[in-house]
């Protein structure tokens, strides 16, 4: 099959669907088939799993022209998300366009809330994309002979790469990429992005500094103006409104007609503490709502929380007192209104999770702004100016993060083992370690093998042997 027979495939799932592909989705789909890595910018719900996941999807069926009858088994590519809230969707939408074009090819999910069972499964007959986090990810390169699971992988996509860049997790995720660029020669890089302000860095910490991959790679914005009501609940007389410290508890009674008004409303605080206090006053002052109200955070147990995600699916609750949990790209159709109590820290956050609204291509999303003190007043109305001016923050990416390396190098000595002389120049490659120097390098080696020079004289600091032939590895069960 030529390019332009695959991409009439794509098509003609789109027209079955009602739909017609956007410009950005189309330039991705051309770009990934011309072998390019690079960074999609496209505003949530605006149909990102699709730009990317089409194209894998199709290089596979151009690959293998027999596909119904000779299926390639084995890992294809790797879909890393931020949240594991994300993964059920990533999947349900990878499933429907893989079984409806009848490639025959499964989709897995592999996070904290992966059972055992399933792990244990996915060791036998990995499917042929596997949804995961960094963490996860870092595990799996923990595993013994993790290169032959990897050696087949054509493609890795990294979603909301504005949510882990400037991150700890966005320094794993470039050290991950750094190990699976070597063990799979066929790879291409892809990031996917909404809300951020250096995108030309953010696509060059995300591929590496100077690095092949940087250069054959393209930068594609999708030109969707997204609309966003932005409305501040203020109580009507400010002789009692705090000066400083509050929850906001104050307008509880503000939020009343907004959680009616609307059939489906989340509302987000910034802690764990503010959620589940916010709940307990809403269902002791307004008992009504019991049932039809829910909370969502990291703390819950994953069947509350996936029961919770299904419910706002089908539209059985009213409401969702949440924290950043239920941040990132979960298409919750339903969803009319977004709350955010107290100041979101970031004007990127505030429309990131006011794109929680109206998540679909063309509607408006509404979010409500209340202030839980007087200071927040003028963040309200900074807020206002910034979204209407669209001026999001850049993300300021992490350098030198060595506690996260060491660790790194401890995961890849527990699986196969490393050589550092073949390990250094990937870690120089990535851009957090573009600058790390002879000594450094040297200093994490003795790090993870004596203790340094600190913790030398304590047992438990040595974790890694260094073999005869210069191998550093872990052999012992209990490290």
């Amino acid at each position: 099959m030529n390019r332009k027979e695959l991409l009439a495939i794509a098509e003609n799932w789109f027209n079955q669907q009602g739909w017609k592909p956007f410009p950005f989705q189309k330039k991705t789909w051309d770009a990934y088939l011309k072998g390019k890595n690079g960074l999609l910018n496209a505003p949530t719900g605006s149909g990102k799993t699709y730009a990317l996941w089409v194209p894998i999807v199709l290089e596979y069926l151009k690959q293998n022209p027999d596909y119904k009858t000779k299926p390639q088994k084995g890992l294809k590519a790797i879909w890393i998300t931020p949240l594991r809230a994300l993964s059920v969707e990533i999947a349900q939408a990878a499933t429907r366009f893989a079984e409806e074009t009848n490639s025959g090819l499964t989709v897995g999910i592999r996070t904290g809330d992966t059972s055992q069972k399933e792990r244990a499964a996915q060791k036998k007959s990995m499917p042929d994309l596997l949804i995961t986090t960094p963490e996860s990810l870092h595990l799996l390169l923990s595993s013994k002979n993790y290169p032959k699971l990897f050696k087949n992988l054509n493609a890795i996509v990294v979603d909301e790469w504005h949510e882990l860049l400037g991150s700890k997790r966005g320094v794993q995720t470039e050290l991950a990429l750094s190990r699976l660029k070597t063990v799979s020669k066929n790879l291409k890089i892809w990031g996917i992005s909404a809300t951020i302000g250096n995108l030309p860095q953010a696509r060059e910490v995300l591929l590496g500094a100077e690095s092949e991959a940087l250069q054959n790679s393209t930068l594609i914005k999708a030109n969707i103006q997204k609309q966003i009501e932005v409305k501040s609940i203020i109580p009507e007389s400010m002789e009692k409104f705090p000066w400083r410290g509050h929850l906001g508890l104050h307008l509880l009674d503000e939020v009343i007609p907004i959680l009616n008004n609307s059939k489906t409303t989340l509302v987000f605080t910034n802690t764990r503490s503010q959620c589940e206090l916010w709940f307990q006053k809403l269902m002791n002052k307004y008992p009504e709502f019991a049932g039809e109200v829910a909370m969502h955070h990291g703390s819950i147990n994953k069947e509350t929380r996936l029961w919770v995600e299904q419910a706002i699916r089908n539209e059985s609750l009213k409401a969702v007192i949440c924290t950043s949990s239920l941040d990132l790209g979960v298409d919750f159709a339903p969803v009319e209104t977004i709350i955010q109590i107290g100041g979101p820290k970031g004007v990127a956050r505030f429309l990131q999770r006011a794109g929680r609204s109206g998540h679909q291509p063309g509607k408006a999303s509404r979010i409500y702004f209340l202030p839980t003190h007087a200071i927040e007043l003028i963040e309200a109305a900074a807020l206002q100016k910034a979204v209407e001016k669209k001026a999001v923050e850049d993300r300021i990416p992490y350098l030198q993060s060595f506690d996260v390396l060491v660790q790194y190098l401890t995961t890849l000595a527990v699986s196969d083992g490393f050589y550092p002389k073949e390990i250094y120049p990937e870690i120089k490659s990535t851009f957090c370690f573009q600058g790390l120097t002879e000594d450094e390098w040297r200093w994490c080696l003795n790090f993870i093998t004596k203790g340094s020079q600190s913790l030398q004289t304590y047992d438990e600091y040595k974790k890694v042997e260094i073999e005869e032939d210069g191998k550093f590895k872990v052999n012992h069960r209990g490290v």
